[in-house]
């Protein structure tokens, strides 16, 4: 059966379909070669399409044990080829899937121009026109404001512990950092990405946990009031888009990048201890000025923020994923710091 992939720069590439429908998103690439599952399920990859740089996709098949969310969350998959597993697992969650595509001249474009918008048709009846006006309803990701609510939970979740207490603001949080904290014995409340401030004080944590998540940090205004209120009085943590949020809400910028980070192997140096690390990624945008934060890690390839600490505030955020799923294990111990900051957090005392 035939697919086709009209992009923004006005190609139409022809490929097989694996999983029927139409579909339109930002065409993006990982290069991560393991952990297709990891990435399928990631909910920072919603309302974008989704292509591996990877030539087979599928080759350990599928296991829902090693799923970030309950559902596919990119809106189209591309790929060299996939096998029938993952092909099957994508029709059944409804997600066009296209392979037989110079995958390579794909992430080359894309290196080239950016992420671009594209609109897919697979199928028996698909023909070039279908994916075309895909790519007319395609919309920059900027614009997808409410892309929150189709990744956060809709009401408060509880995963109980024994240890400090953690507000998860879910603003499309994979389940491996929820599994981070907990094997850490923190008590964790998952929050609603729109949660007040008010909402977020009556589970009354010890550490304010922005998550990652899809799009433009600029549309996670209700997060970025809750680090207002609270940074200085807690402690403030973020990954990923939870970075960018809390760069934001203390006077920092953020910025589109050309094409983004995404794969298992972007290196990381940290600044105090000149130690390079390998780490997992997936994001179109990043911190383009600090603000009243430190900058203490940066990106070897390009040197963007990936690391950001408080000065003379608790907070200490990433930009890349330390919890590390589907690998490298380099940066673990975030969340160890984390909590131990947490732990050690002195309340601000009123001055006279």
């Amino acid at each position: 059966m035939s697919a086709y992939i009209a992009l923004a720069d006005g190609r139409v590439v022809e490929g097989r379909s694996r999983a029927p429908g139409t579909g339109r998103g930002e065409l993006v690439f990982t290069t991560a070669y393991t952990g297709y599952e990891e990435s399928l399920t990631d909910p920072s990859y919603a309302e974008q399409a989704l292509t591996f740089s990877y030539p087979l996709i599928g080759n350990y098949g599928v296991r829902e044990e090693r799923f970030e969310s309950d559902s596919v969350q990119p809106r189209v998959a591309v790929a060299h080829e996939f096998t029938d597993d993952v092909a099957d697992w994508l029709e059944r969650e409804g997600i066009p899937a296209i392979d037989a595509v110079d995958t390579r001249d794909l992430v080359t474009s894309i290196r080239e121009q950016g992420a671009m918008r594209c609109g897919v048709a697979a199928g028996p009846d698909a023909t070039p026109e279908q994916a075309k006006a895909q790519l007319e309803q395609c919309v920059e990701m900027s614009e997808h404001t409410d892309i929150g609510a189709q990744v956060s939970v809709d009401e408060p979740q509880v995963y109980e512990g024994n240890g400090l207490t953690v507000a998860l603001l879910d603003c499309g949080a994979k389940q491996s950092i929820v599994d981070s904290l907990t094997a850490r014995d923190a008590e964790v409340h998952v929050l609603p990405y729109d949660s007040t401030p008010e909402e977020v004080a009556a589970v009354e944590p010890d550490l304010v946990f922005v998550s990652n998540g899809p799009g433009d940090p600029a549309n996670f205004e209700a997060a970025g009031e809750v680090v207002d209120e609270f940074a200085g009085e807690l402690p403030i943590a973020g990954i990923c888009l939870g970075q960018q949020v809390v760069a934001r809400s203390l006077g920092g910028e953020t910025e589109k990048m050309e094409f983004g980070h995404r794969g298992l192997n972007q290196p990381v140096r940290d600044l105090e201890t000149d130690r390079v690390i390998m780490t997992t990624q997936n994001h179109g945008y990043s911190v383009a000025d600090p603000g009243e934060l430190a900058v203490t890690q940066v990106n070897v390839n390009d040197g963007t923020a990936e690391g950001l600490e408080g000065v003379g505030i608790d907070v200490i955020t990433r930009q890349y994923h330390p919890e590390a799923n589907p690998g490298p294990h380099d940066s673990l111990d975030f969340f160890d710091d984390v909590l131990e900051m947490a732990e050690n957090h002195a309340p601000a005392v009123a001055s006279d």
